[in-house]
C-alpha cells in the first residue's frame, strides 16, 4: 500500500512546477513532495533552503523520494521562475475596502480551462506558512489564485493548499499542447517596457505603481501568445519612446 506503480507521468503535468517560498516547517516540505507525486508533478523548487533535507522531510515524503531528489533550491523568487512563461501566485488573503490591486483572484478549478491548449512552463508559487506571499512577491506573478474557505479560519496549511491546487489541475485532466504560453524572455521584456512607459508618463508619482500593476494584470489576464505580445510590445515601446521625447 502506498507503493509507486511503473506508469507514465501524466503529460498535462509535465510543465508544471511548484515553488515554495521560504517554507518554515520541514514536515510541510515532505508533505508537499508526496502531494506532487500523487498528481504526477515532479518539478519542486524551494526558495531559501540549502537542499540538505532533514530526516523529517524525508519521512514525510514517504515514497515520493524521487521528487525530493529532483528538487531544486534557489535564493530568490526571480531565480526560481527564470524559465516560466506564466507565474501564478497563491494567497489566502484578499484586500478589502478601496484596495483593488490584489482582489482579482481565480478559483483553482478555473486554472485548467484558462490554460487549456497551451504549452510552456507554468510556475505556481506558495508563500511561507506564517504570512504567505507578500505584496511585492504577488506583483511578480501574472495570475492570482485563492482557495475559497470559511472566513472564520481562512488560511490553509501549506501542504493542504498545494494538494488542492494540484488536485484541481489533475482532476480536470487538461492536455497542454499546440499553442505556447509566453516565452520567458518576452514576459520579462513586457514587464520592463511597461515600467519604462509608466516612468516616462507625465503623471503623479504616487499613481505610477497602480498604473503599472493594472497594465500588467489586464494584459496577462488574457493569456496572450508570443505573436500577440510582439504587437502589444511594439505599441508600448513606441508610446514609451514618445513620452521620453
Amino acid at each position: 500500500m502506498g507503493d509507486n506503480k511503473q506508469v507514465p507521468l501524466p503529460s498535462f503535468s509535465k510543465n508544471i512546477c511548484i515553488v515554495l517560498v521560504r517554507p518554515e516547517n520541514d514536515g510541510n516540505i515532505g508533505a508537499v513532495d508526496r502531494n506532487l507525486m500523487n498528481f504526477g508533478i515532479m518539478d519542486l523548487r524551494v526558495i531559501g533552503h540549502n537542499g540538505d533535507w532533514s530526516e523529517t522531510v524525508r519521512k514525510r515524503a514517504k515514497n515520493a523520494q524521487l521528487v525530493l531528489q529532483k528538487a531544486q533550491v534557489f535564493d530568490s523568487l526571480e531565480q526560481a521562475i527564470y524559465d516560466c512563461s506564466l507565474v501564478i501566485g497563491t494567497s489566502g488573503k484578499r484586500e478589502g475596502g478601496n484596495k483593488t490591486a490584489y482582489r482579482h483572484f481565480l478559483n483553482p478549478d478555473e486554472l485548467p480551462s484558462r490554460l487549456k491548449n497551451t504549452d510552456g512552463r507554468i510556475g505556481i508559487v506558495f508563500g511561507p506558512e506564517g504570512k504567505g506571499l507578500l505584496n511585492h512577491q504577488l506583483k511578480k506573478c501574472d495570475l492570482l489564485v485563492n482557495i475559497n474557505t470559511w472566513q472564520g479560519y481562512p488560511i490553509l496549511n501549506l501542504s493542504h493548499a498545494v494538494s488542492i491546487i494540484c488536485y484541481s489541475w489533475f482532476n480536470n485532466n487538461v492536455e497542454l499542447y499546440e499553442d505556447r504560453l509566453l516565452d520567458p524572455q518576452l514576459r520579462r521584456k513586457l514587464r520592463i517596457e511597461i515600467k519604462r512607459l509608466v516612468n516616462n508618463m507625465n503623471t503623479k508619482e504616487h499613481r505610477r505603481e497602480g498604473i503599472e500593476d493594472t497594465l500588467l494584470r489586464v494584459i496577462m489576464r488574457g493569456l496572450p501568445k508570443d505573436d500577440e505580445i510582439h504587437r502589444i510590445l511594439s505599441v508600448i515601446t513606441q508610446a514609451a519612446d514618445s513620452f521620453q521625447d
